[in-house]
């Protein structure tokens, strides 16, 4: 490991020669007049004074190098039967003509545009188009329920929110447009329009002249050039759930997320521009923002776009089937994704069916992986299952074990040690460091590197109220874990899931790892219920695998054992229970804190990026068996 150990100490020491030199791997308008604005602590800019379009960075600039006619977007839909392959030069000139129908329609630079659209190419196109002409675009998951939606619109201010008729699920249609409409009822902001485009699978009722056509609003436009920006202004805001109940706006700027998702490509993931890249998840989310769109074109790869699930559309063979299609190098999903593969095709008899002989390696973040779901990954594809850690806040990897720098060796449980840029650190309740191996709360030494939050979108007191004063001097990641002595970082549950058995604290996430190692579990949860002599005790949820041999109450028996012999007597685990599904967000985050809520019969709001609320009804019937449960709504 001495080439990442190396790459990793001049990054911390010498952050702005390190970066200066990852920079030249974008085009800009103008050079920075510093790489780190470091003037105004503990809030810190990257490559003040510089101007840049991150569009152009991710598009034109391939088209001039030669690279026109490889295929920018492959989309990959199951659930609508097509497909469509979208070269360099054809993006480029969607996204220009869609950037004109922007500014027909009013918007300039600095305006925001909401974009609440399916995985479909028109919403890439949007969010590059708002790159193009230096507006600020944020997504909202397509579907969003229409309370949220009207939060998100009344922060952001936009002046056009771009849609589509509907989007489609294995089992169902979802109509975009009475969500969309209800949300601007109940907003006290209105944009100027709203631009929808109408899917043929069904066609919504517009109404002009405040709802446009998209082909309408594409036919009249004339194409844009790419607008220089600075390179501190924002590029995007994505919102993310608030303790309080209002979303945080998480601020992305152009510049530094420029450089550093370009960087991440090739020493993280290990891919060389040309070849194929998937992230399996969702452009409403984080990980779409940075590794379906942005990142994979920046670096001029070829990015899958996928409309479809990972079980059901149609089986459980869905993944290996587009993985060898269309010859993908890299795979990045959520570790929930391959529990729903693996609960449904245990032995992994799909797998063989398909030319997998492209996939290099499989990256897993967004939840942590158990070791048993890495290991069953590891022995049924044959390649580096590589798991690693960052968060929406952070917009690329806090921890990783970088792939295109040097393959270390992998510790199952962990995310790998801190990636290049990032100085992180366990530390107790005063801020000291705990020794190796103790659980603390994970933080991040300021300055964070480039690409993450520079703040909240309108909230700086918010911004260093959540994320900088617990910790002076560090990043608050909200995260618990500790760091062994060879620097592997193991996140073990969220500082919320830490739980206190008697005074002991004890991660759910090192009894879920126990749970998840029986032969029958697919995938499991553990929540701390409150106990009137204990504080808490942990209670667990197991979902079996399809043809599961045991009993459930043997299975229930056998996990309490093996974990007081692994865990031992003073994590006082005596109650779980075997259940269908958990509840979980459409990101696959299991919704531990509401489990929580409902077991301790607290008053609690139906999360709006969950999944199936009727899981939820399941989970307090669940909870019942056990003796806890009750009143919570």
């Amino acid at each position: 490991m001495n080439k990442i150990i190396e790459i990793h100490r001049r990054s911390i020491e010498n952050p702005s020669e390190f970066w200066a030199e990852a920079a030249e791997g974008i085009d800009w308008d103008s050079r920075w007049d510093k790489v780190l604005d470091d003037s105004n602590p503990p809030i810190y800019r990257w490559f003040s004074g510089g101007r840049l379009n991150t569009c152009h960075n991710a598009l034109d600039r391939h088209v001039a190098n030669g690279r026109g006619d490889q295929a920018a977007i492959i989309y990959d839909s199951p659930v609508t039967g097509s497909q469509r392959t979208i070269s360099y030069t054809e993006l480029r000139d969607e996204v220009a003509l869609f950037a004109g129908a922007l500014v027909k329609n009013g918007v300039k630079q600095g305006d925001r545009v909401i974009i609440y659209m399916p995985m479909i190419p028109e919403a890439v196109v949007a969010v590059l188009a708002c790159a193009r002409i230096g507006a600020v675009h944020s997504v909202v998951f397509g579907g969003f329920a229409p309370n949220e939606l009207a939060t998100r619109i009344d922060d952001a201010t936009p002046k056009a929110i771009v849609s589509a008729s509907c989007g489609i699920e294995p089992s169902r249609i979802v109509e975009y447009k009475p969500l969309l409409d209800q949300a601007l009822d109940l907003a006290k902001h209105k944009p100027k329009c709203c631009i929808i485009l109408q899917r043929a699978q069904l066609e919504a009722e517009l109404v002009p002249p405040h709802d446009i056509d998209w082909q309408d609003a594409v036919a009249s436009a004339t194409p844009q050039d790419c607008v220089p920006v600075s390179a501190t202004d924002p590029l995007y805001l994505l919102y993310t759930s608030g303790t309080t109940g209002q979303p945080k706006g998480i601020v992305r700027d152009n510049g530094g997320h420029a450089v550093a998702l370009h960087w991440t490509m090739k020493n993280i993931y290990g891919v060389e521009p040309g070849e194929v890249y998937w992230a399996a998840s969702d452009i409403g989310w984080v990980v779409g923002h940075s590794y379906i769109i942005y990142g994979p074109l920046l670096h001029g790869n070829t990015t899958i776009l996928f409309e479809g699930k990972p079980v059901g559309t149609p089986d459980a063979g869905a993944f290996w089937r587009v993985a060898s299609e269309h010859k993908v190098a890299t795979l990045f999903t959520a570790p929930t994704a391959f529990r729903a593969i693996r609960q449904q095709d245990p032995n992994g008899d799909f797998i063989p069916k398909y030319d997998l002989s492209s996939l290099r390696a499989l990256f897993l973040a967004g939840e942590r992986c158990d070791p048993d779901t890495l290991h069953w990954a590891e022995e049924k594809l044959g390649i580096p299952v590589i798991d690693h850690w960052w968060q929406t806040e952070t917009g690329w990897s806090i921890a990783a074990n970088c792939l295109g720098i040097e393959l270390a060796p992998v510790k199952p449980g962990s995310v790998g040690r801190a990636a290049p840029g990032w100085e992180v650190r366990a530390l107790d309740e005063g801020g000291k460091d705990v020794a190796p191996g103790d659980v603390g709360a994970i933080a991040c030494k300021l300055p964070l590197p480039p690409g993450t939050l520079p703040g909240l979108w309108n909230a700086e007191d918010r911004f260093r109220s959540s994320y900088l004063e617990t910790f002076p001097g560090y990043y608050e990641t909200g995260d618990a874990g500790f760091i062994d002595e060879d620097g592997y970082i193991f996140v073990m549950s969220r500082t919320d899931d830490v739980i206190n058995v008697a005074g002991h604290r004890l991660s759910t996430g090192a009894i879920e790892e126990v749970l998840a190692s029986h032969e029958d579990v697919a995938e499991c949860a553990v929540i701390g219920a409150a106990d009137p002599m204990k504080g808490q005790l942990p209670v667990g949820f197991l979902v079996l695998k399809a043809g599961a041999e045991h009993d459930p109450e043997e299975i229930v028996a056998d996990v309490v054992q093996m974990v007081r012999d692994q865990v031992g007597p003073v994590a006082v685990f005596k109650k779980a229970v075997v259940v269908d599904r958990l509840p979980k967000t459409r990101s696959g985050k299991v919704l531990r804190a509401t489990m929580r809520k409902i077991a301790d019969s607290e008053e609690y709001k139906v999360p709006a990026t969950i999944e199936d609320p009727q899981v939820l009804g399941e989970v307090e019937s669940a909870l019942k068996t056990l003796g806890y449960a009750g009143t919570g709504k």
